[in-house]
């Protein structure tokens, strides 16, 4: 299946995007930035002190002037060491608190992605940016942001010093900048795709992993390993070799900023020499000087190494920015109202693919209390319809409503969540009471297994916990709906998972749960269409029959014909 990654995007709105998440931190920001500037201020004093124990040195001052000068050395070392420390705490503080938001927003928005938008873009797409793209951000935010910080602040308040030492200083060292400049336009030019092409390379080893893992016992069966482990190594390979590309633009990267480092050295030097044989400044100027600019490597290195990280990072939040600019806004709850339709369907049209259409021209009211069966052979439209009346899908033409409220749907795929079971439980209703879930549990029998496991409603359950089997499962899912409690309930073949025993017990169940509710339950096994107070027959996509179960056995079509297909199934 070709896929359709998910979009990633501009950074012009990721920018924007960035400054909104920011502006809760204004005041942390700004306290965090003042204090580096104070501790590198301090740390600035340093090399003219140094200077000044050369000047000392040369004019054979005493020792008590010595001893001044270095109380002062380790004073200044001191207060950088601590007001540096603060600042540092202070930016990490608001980086990850940014992070925070930023995570959460992604999971928001990618909670309310649409369910095709998903499966078009494959599980590898989305995990890629959950995982790897959050983690890039993250490590970013606590430790890039505020070294760069500090580095850009400590590059220009040291030219800021060297100006004051002697203009000429601060000429001499501007000799470095067209290089550093050129190399890293150079980089950026190169290292900006080359990240997106290895998030997207990332994404695709992610995506065939774990299409194989999930298709594990299918690729034994079929003796296809070999060729399924060929496919996860090309990919792997792929992503390896844009690493790889990468480490050796980063080497070309470096070597270029060794040689604008030199020249600006010899300029510093040159014109040191210079300034002390004409009288014009001290040896130990031109020493506070040189190290001034010798204490420029390491920052200048590391905010232009750190080019490499904020290009990642970059690429990570173009990335999840695209994923929460595509979700939109969060769609907002239709009224309740006392109709006594309980769900109204109009004129749907509905389609995964715009050239083959799934439902046509669906007319079906659903009135408050009843319990409405849905049948009809595979790829009749059954399970589309109850997604797109449960709001899991958009109609493509056509409305639908719902007067009396919310809709829970449960399909025959369940998935228990990883934890203790009554916090599974607990998600269809947070505030809910121990005795309330165990009423929910009891409804739906499944009492009796939940109080023999190890630690009772506290076992850890989902993966790396105690397995429950498709019917457990399934008894979760319908007490989840007991404790939501929605006006309307939508099952898609619910009960069609637990083989024959379990689908007999499942069947009680459901029939529990939806004790006063309004159902629409999608039909696997037709003894739930028995029992319904009205039967849907839909075949290739429209409805083509409607009635209680009793009248369509009795009338020659589809319904009568599906019925004694599967009576004479039983029967044998």
């Amino acid at each position: 299946m070709t896929t359709t990654p998910l979009p990633i995007a501009a950074g012009r709105r990721t920018r924007a995007a960035l400054l909104v998440f920011l502006r809760p931190e204004r005041k942390r920001l700004a306290g965090a930035i003042t204090l580096l500037i104070a501790g590198t201020v301090a740390g600035l004093l340093a090399p003219p002190l140094l200077g000044h124990i050369v000047d000392l040195a040369s004019s054979g001052a005493s020792t008590s002037e010595f001893v001044l000068t270095g109380v002062g050395l380790v004073a200044v070392a001191l207060v950088d060491a601590v007001l540096a420390g603060l600042g540092f705490a202070l930016l990490a503080q608001a980086g990850e608190s940014t992070l925070a938001r930023i995570r959460e927003g992604f999971v928001e928005s990618a909670l309310r992605l649409p369910l095709e938008q998903v499966e078009r873009a494959g599980a590898g797409d989305l995990t890629s940016r959950v995982t790897n793209d959050v983690t890039v951000v993250g490590e970013a935010a606590r430790s890039a942001v505020p070294e760069f910080t500090r580095a850009i602040l400590t590059i220009v308040l040291t030219l800021g010093g060297m100006a004051v030492l002697d203009w000429r200083f601060l000429v001499a060292a501007l000799v470095a900048v067209p290089v550093q400049a050129y190399t890293v336009r150079w980089y950026a030019r190169r290292a900006v795709p080359l990240y997106a092409r290895q998030r997207v390379a990332v994404a695709a080893q992610q995506h065939h992993l774990l299409a194989t893992i999930d298709g594990a016992p299918t690729i034994r069966t079929f003796r296809i390993a070999e060729e399924h482990s060929g496919r996860v190594a090309a990919r792997s390979q792929q992503a390896v070799d844009l690493l790889l590309q990468g480490i050796a633009l980063m080497t070309r990267f470096y070597a270029r900023l060794h040689v604008a480092e030199f020249a600006g050295l010899a300029a510093v030097l040159a014109t040191g020499f210079f300034l002390v044989r004409g009288d014009a400044v001290s040896i130990g100027t031109a020493t506070a000087a040189a190290l001034y600019f010798h204490g420029l490597f390491n920052p200048i290195n590391t905010a232009l190494a750190l080019v490499d990280d904020a290009q990642a990072a970059a690429s990570g939040l173009d990335r999840l920015i695209g994923v929460a600019d595509l979700a939109g806004e969060p769609r907002t709850p239709k009224p309740v109202t006392e109709a006594p339709a309980a769900v109204v369907v109009s004129g749907l049209g509905f389609a995964y693919h715009p050239d083959r259409p799934v439902l046509r021209d669906v007319d079906l009211v659903v009135r408050r209390g009843e319990r409405v069966a849905v049948v009809g052979s595979t790829g009749a439209g059954k399970t589309s319809l109850a997604k797109v009346i449960a709001g899991v899908h958009d109609p493509v033409s056509g409305t639908v409503e719902v007067p009396a409220g919310e809709v829970a749907l449960i399909t025959q795929e369940v998935h228990v969540f990883a934890g203790p079971l009554i916090d599974d439980l607990r998600l269809a209703r947070p505030g809910a009471t121990d005795d309330e879930v165990r009423a929910a549990l009891a409804a739906v029998d499944a009492a009796g297994w939940v109080a023999q496991l190890p630690d009772g409603l506290a076992t850890e359950v989902g993966a790396g916990g105690h397995t429950l089997t498709a019917a457990q499962a399934q008894q979760v899912a319908f007490a989840r709906l007991i404790l939501a409690d929605p006006p309307v309930a939508i099952l898609d073949e619910a009960t069609a998972e637990a083989g024959s025993a379990g689908a007999r017990l499942l069947e009680r169940v459901a029939a529990a749960a939806l004790e006063g509710r309004t159902a629409l339950i999608v039909a696997h096994r037709l003894t739930q269409a028995v029992s319904a107070d009205r039967v849907v027959v839909l075949e290739q996509g429209r409805v083509v029959q409607a009635g209680p179960h009793a009248t369509l056995i009795e009338e020659p079509g589809p319904y009568a014909t599906l019925w004694q297909a599967w009576s004479g199934q039983r029967d044998h």
